[in-house]
């Protein structure tokens, strides 16, 4: 049997820098995500004015989703990339679209200087930064895994999660600290283009390291590897369609909880009538949460197993969304706000954790990053894009501030049984995957 098995390269050496880079990616997204959720309304005054703001609001809105249509072909082309020719590849493609798409929003004339060419600049670099997106998550996450200590494979994964923390933490402070130099009406002019830039200055870094990672996929470290993208996809989809629409539901739920945690400086702010001030201030909580929760959820998983991690957490969402939010609305103050924001998120970043590790774990070498890159652009795409929007949609429809809690808990009992189902990798060997 030994002769026969294909020969994999041992594991490289991950110190922090590596570590870093590879995540890179990962926290540029949530970086954006957290400052376009955060602005979306001084975005839409500058590329959709309307003489209703909240027509002005839903458009940017609109603007945010548009990306995410592009996020299950970045997923499917570059995720099969990765399988095809390597991890390190792919991950340099995406983080340069990543920084392509950034900085057309960031640079690109207002509708007052430049009229519809504005939008459609800006339409044309969310699609780019799509693209881009729906394709790091796969390659950045499998290289990790594939890198890691077997004992603590789900500890050095969950970095992916904890990245996100750390860009949602340090946009909050930093949005804060500009706020409060420049006033409420330079950061609506033009604040939030220096919060996009900041984001990309550390993209230079992120490539040069990139660049001189050792590589643990591809053809190079499995013969199996398929030679055409076509092959890549039909090969997971043929093989592991159930485990697909398991942990397509399992992210869907993720995905919401993330997206009604970064809506919370919008629905402080236009539902609870908070001060800018105090909005700005909300992503800080999220941060905080998603910082150290995701590298508890990933300790955990390597202890407990991954299926214990997805469920329970989750299951708490479910059990505590409406009565947060309920009591959001009996005190709306500041405090009120930040400790919803900071409990969920905290609840959220333990499931993810265990999340980000469990769904590669279950997938052979061959296929593993475009399994999880096409699921994760999926979810993200389905419901990352059109969460906020709804959301807000509701409320205004409705009347009902208490929607996003009921949308929440409604995926969060999905996301629960979906977890019941899947399979346990803890201690898996990630070669001998089926």
């Amino acid at each position: 049997m030994d002769a026969i098995a294909p020969a994999h390269p041992p594991a490289p050496r991950l110190d922090h820098k590596a570590v870093g880079a590879v995540v890179l990616g990962n926290a540029l997204e949530f970086y954006d995500f957290t400052v376009y959720a955060f602005f979306a309304k001084a975005i839409g005054e500058a590329f959709f004015p309307a003489s209703d703001a909240s027509h002005s609001l839903l458009a940017s809105l609109a603007l945010f989703g548009v990306g995410y249509v592009m996020r299950p072909i970045g997923g499917a082309l570059i995720g099969a990339l990765a399988d095809r020719a390597g991890r390190k590849p792919a991950m340099l493609v995406t983080i340069a679209l990543m920084a392509l798409g950034m900085l057309m929003l960031a640079a690109c004339p207002g509708y007052a200087q430049i009229g519809g060419w504005a939008q459609a600049i800006v339409i044309a670099g969310r699609l780019i930064q799509g693209l881009a997106l729906g394709g790091e998550v796969g390659p950045s996450t499998a290289y990790l895994l594939e890198a890691a200590p077997p004992r603590h494979r789900g500890f050095v994964t969950s970095w992916q999660i904890a990245s996100q923390g750390c860009a949602a933490l340090f946009a909050g402070l930093l949005a804060t600290g500009l706020a409060l130099t420049v006033g409420d009406a330079a950061m609506a002019q033009w604040g939030w283009r220096v919060m996009f830039l900041v984001g990309l200055a550390v993209v230079p870094v992120g490539l040069i390291i990139r660049s001189h990672l050792p590589e643990t996929g591809g053809a190079e470290a499995d013969p199996r590897a398929a030679a055409s993208t076509g092959a890549v996809i039909r090969r997971l989809l043929r093989d592991h369609g159930r485990l697909l629409a398991l942990t397509f539901l399992v992210v869907a739920a993720s995905t919401v909880s993330n997206a009604v945690g970064t809506n919370m400086p919008v629905y402080a702010g236009a539902t609870l009538g908070l001060s800018e001030t105090a909005a700005t201030a909300v992503p800080i909580a999220l941060g905080l949460a998603s910082v150290a929760f995701p590298l508890l959820g990933g300790y955990l998983a390597d202890r407990v197993g991954r299926r214990p991690v997805m469920i329970w957490p989750r299951m708490l969402i479910l059990l505590l969304a409406v009565p947060a939010f309920a009591w959001l609305l009996r005190a709306p103050g500041p405090f009120a706000v930040y400790a919803v924001t900071f409990l969920l998120s905290a609840l959220s970043s333990i499931n993810a954790a265990a999340i980000i590790v469990g769904i590669p774990e279950s997938l052979p070498r061959s296929v593993r990053s475009s399994g999880l890159a096409i699921v994760y652009a999926l979810a993200v795409s389905v419901f990352g894009g059109s969460t906020n929007y709804v959301i807000n949609w509701l409320i205004a429809a409705t009347g009902d501030r208490m929607a996003p809690a009921y949308y929440l808990a409604a995926f969060s009992l999905i996301g629960t049984v979906a977890a019941w189902l899947l399979p346990e990798t803890r201690g898996r060997d990630l070669d001998d995957t089926a």
